[in-house]
């Protein structure tokens, strides 16, 4: 669907404001509606925007306008369409902006819902699997109508998948996530644990039908942490191209899927912005999670992931991130990209608490229990999931390496910004552990049992600052002598201060220890009696 097939819609009622023909013809990825004055990171490329100018006021018009459209430029969106009813017409100054920046602009008026539009889009762009010739296809057309059907009336994934197989005599099947999770199953499939199903995965590379069974990719396209696969663990009497055609069933089922999941990202995105700012607006925070559809009671777990400094590597975080969580059983969660990088998520851990309920599949944290995974109640259950989890996610892409933070409880939402500050803390310690053994880490607040373990949270400038001052004239390394006292330093610590075991493993007169030890006193004005000054340098040592 392209841009100027809505304006050919009379249902919709729409007024080109402004455009040139080659906007006009820009394809339609998708939708996204939106108030924000930057939602440039929750955008996709090729997505149309629908704005109801909540956020345009006279003042300051031109700054926020030039913003708006510039974020939405920079994002690839296809065109702007700007609803009339909260202003009463559309601002002139956002069509010069519109045209500035080079956005196709549609006006909306007040009696055509922003929902139609969306309906109109999407069911143009999956409603009908039977628009290309007949010969095209290997699925009957009778099947091909059904699942249409399916499709457009919001089936269930179980249904649509039952439904996709029925014709090859109803062989037991499955939807897969990357990490092994079931989005869908036949019913003559038996509940498939989700780190058996990952290693049947791993060991279907490179993911072409084979005699014994059938794994097929759902959306080529799709990243290592959003795959899905169509997977048959049984021979299956079909041609590859019929099977191929029932993944692409499931990539445009998903593609439905990862519109609603960044329809979710938009109130995440701002409950992590109140929970992240200096001084939470603690009176906003009850609100912000219940538009995010948590609980505005605790307790909470915050999570942070990174994957890199890499480009995309803030989506591809909050991507493999929102896979994780839909492994946990009833919990809900909340989770979007970071403004400083990498991404988070608010999880609600009252699944116990009256009232919760496990979401629907498809939903915002739905999924399937993880194999060996914690009863949902019981103490520690979120962190243990997620731990034995992490190996999985780490073996979706070979070439990044994941990082995560795991906050303690946090017992309500003025909690939340210290819940969120622990997280990034203890992401900073998994990053700093990871990087030096290179391997894919999840560190929980709880784990920081040792002053080695707590100071490497410390951002890295900031550990090296304290090295320094901590150390004085013995932070040179380009100095022998410093280099022999360092390790004098080291070894007397680490022998709890005994001259004579610190002569022995340095094969040294126990005078010469004295004297060497005597020098570290004098360069660092410290104390080596005193365990004050003995954790001073121990940590000093430690950070450099």
């Amino acid at each position: 669907m392209h841009v100027e097939d809505l304006l050919r819609l009379e249902s919709l009622d729409l007024t080109l404001l402004w455009g040139s023909p080659p906007l006009l013809a820009r394809e339609i990825s998708g939708v996204t509606a939106t108030d924000l004055e930057d939602p440039g990171r929750f955008l996709q490329r090729g997505e149309i925007v629908l704005s109801g100018l909540v956020w345009w006021s006279a003042e300051h018009e031109e700054a926020k306008t030039d913003r708006f459209v510039a974020a939405l430029r920079d994002a690839g969106a296809a065109a702007l369409l700007a609803g009339e009813e909260t202003h009463g017409t559309v601002p002139e100054v956002l069509v010069d902006a519109c045209r500035r920046h080079g956005i196709a602009l549609l006006s909306v008026p007040v009696h055509t819902s922003f929902r139609a539009i969306t309906d109109t889009v999407y069911l143009r762009q999956w409603g009908d699997l039977s628009r290309r010739p007949a010969d095209h296809y290997a699925l009957p057309e009778n099947v091909r109508g059904e699942l249409s059907r399916l499709l457009a009336d919001g089936a269930d994934p179980d249904t649509l998948l039952t439904r996709a197989v029925a014709h090859l005599g109803a062989p037991p099947c499955y939807v897969l996530s990357a990490t092994g999770r079931t989005i869908a199953r036949t019913p003559a499939a038996p509940p498939l644990p989700a780190r058996q199903a990952a290693r049947r995965l791993k060991a279907a590379a490179p993911f072409a039908a084979a005699p014994a069974s059938t794994t097929l990719r759902v959306d080529p396209d799709a990243s290592s942490y959003g795959q899905w696969y169509l997977h048959l663990p049984g021979p299956v009497d079909a041609p590859p191209r019929m099977l191929h055609e029932i993944a692409e069933v499931f990539a445009q089922y998903r593609q439905g899927v990862l519109r609603r999941r960044a329809a979710a990202r938009v109130p995440a995105a701002e409950l992590l912005d109140l929970a992240a700012a200096p001084r939470p607006g603690s009176a906003l925070l009850p609100a912000a999670l219940r538009a995010c559809g948590l609980p505005d009671h605790g307790p909470y777990t915050v999570i942070a992931v990174s994957m890199g400094a890499a480009e995309g590597a803030a989506e591809a975080g909050a991507e493999a991130l929102d896979e994780l969580l839909r492994h946990l059983p009833g919990h809900r969660f909340a989770t979007a990209r970071l403004a400083t990088g990498g991404a988070a998520a608010v999880i609600a851990t009252d699944s116990g608490a009256p009232g919760a309920e496990a979401p629907v599949p498809g939903a915002p944290g739905a999924g399937a229990p993880a194999a060996g995974a914690p009863e949902a109640g019981a103490p520690g259950a979120v962190v243990a999931t997620l731990k034995g989890l992490w190996p999985t996610l780490d073996a979706c892409d070979d070439a990044t390496l994941p990082y995560g933070g795991i906050s303690t409880p946090a017992a309500g939402p003025k909690e939340l910004n210290g819940a969120l500050e622990q997280a990034r803390y203890a992401l900073t310690a998994a990053v700093r552990a990871g990087s030096a053994d290179g391997t894919a880490q999840l560190t929980a607040v709880e784990d920081l049992t040792t002053l080695d373990a707590l100071l490497a949270g410390i951002p890295a400038d900031v550990r090296t600052a304290f090295g320094i001052h901590a150390l004085g004239p013995l932070a040179d390394g380009t100095n022998p002598s410093h280099r022999m006292l360092l390790e004098t330093l080291d070894t007397f610590l680490a022998h709890n201060g005994s001259w004579a075991r610190t002569a022995e493993a340095l094969h040294l007169h126990v005078n010469t220890v004295h004297y060497r030890i005597g020098r570290v006193e004098l360069l660092t004005g410290r104390d080596l009696a005193r365990l004050d000054h003995k954790l001073d340098l121990k940590a000093a040592l430690l950070c450099r």
